[in-house]
């Protein structure tokens, strides 16, 4: 088991940014269209920072809201199982079947009308992660948002075939992507008991053909991930940041690249399309 540091966040601006009179913390890197990345629970860890590094890398503007946990740490398995306890019964979030959509996803839709015209460009990618993984298709309720990528999404935890949205915003979020052709791109490893084949399943019945599902194989997953990873989530789950081997032709390095040529294809047209 490796020594893991926390990470001081320094290569970030720290906003706080008010959206509807609601203030919380942003940290934003880069410069190109924008990109919401979401947090996984149990917080903006290294590893997610890790992983905006590489969004902002590729020519875009990475903003990372934090929703819960604490910036830039890894947690113990103790601590992190309390935040996610603490998310489950917040008023923000709608963790458990017949919730609903989660009322912080019209915090973030605001969000990133804020990044797209900060940023410009065609619109805003959005990226969801374990407990944010659906918000990222929410989002596209905000018409600035033309590239959601769905990670792992791990809502409901007690419907393996529950989408985290109510009715009216699922036939919502149905039609804006036909109507606008977009493409949703997701990621699950196959053994994930978080994120089902059910889930993924639902998501295909919801979006037919726009809906890119695409599973990893439980071998790929890293083997070292984070204590709370290991001893809490205790499943293959996160593709592109606990669970992601950094090894060049590896599958879930693979992912990213997939990921991010996704992100870059929509975001960054050439000066005619614009």
């Amino acid at each position: 088991m490796r020594e893991r540091l926390d990470d001081a966040i320094t290569d970030f601006s720290r906003r706080r940014v008010e959206v509807d009179g609601v203030p919380k913390t942003v940290y934003v890197s880069g410069s190109g269209p924008a990109v919401v990345l979401m947090p996984e629970m149990p917080g903006i860890s290294p590893d997610v920072l890790r992983f905006a590094r590489w969004v902002r890398d590729a020519g875009l503007t990475v903003y990372v809201p934090s929703l819960f946990g604490t910036d830039g740490a890894y947690p113990s398995a103790e601590d992190g199982e309390q935040v996610a306890r603490r998310a489950c019964v917040s008023a923000e979030f709608r963790a458990f079947a017949g919730g609903g959509t989660s009322p912080v996803t019209t915090w973030l839709r605001g969000l990133a009308r804020l990044a797209h015209a900060e940023c410009g460009g065609p619109g805003v990618g959005a990226i969801g992660l374990c407990f944010t993984g659906n918000f990222a298709l929410t989002m596209t309720l905000e018409p600035a948002v033309i590239a959601p990528v769905v990670n792992h999404p791990s809502l409901p935890l007690d419907d393996p075939g529950g989408l985290e949205l109510d009715d009216e915003d699922a036939l919502a979020v149905r039609d804006r992507v036909q109507r606008d052709g977009l493409k949703v791109l997701a990621y699950r490893f196959a053994g994930d008991r978080w994120c089902t084949g059910r889930r993924f399943a639902a998501y295909q019945a919801l979006l037919g053909g726009a809906f890119d599902g695409r599973v990893l194989p439980d071998s790929a997953a890293n083997t070292d991930p984070p204590s709370f990873f290991r001893e809490v989530v205790g499943t293959p789950h996160s593709v592109v940041t606990a669970h992601l081997v950094d090894a060049e032709g590896h599958p879930t390095l693979r992912a990213r690249d997939e990921i991010l040529a996704f992100l870059t294809d929509r975001l960054t047209p050439t000066p005619r399309e614009w």
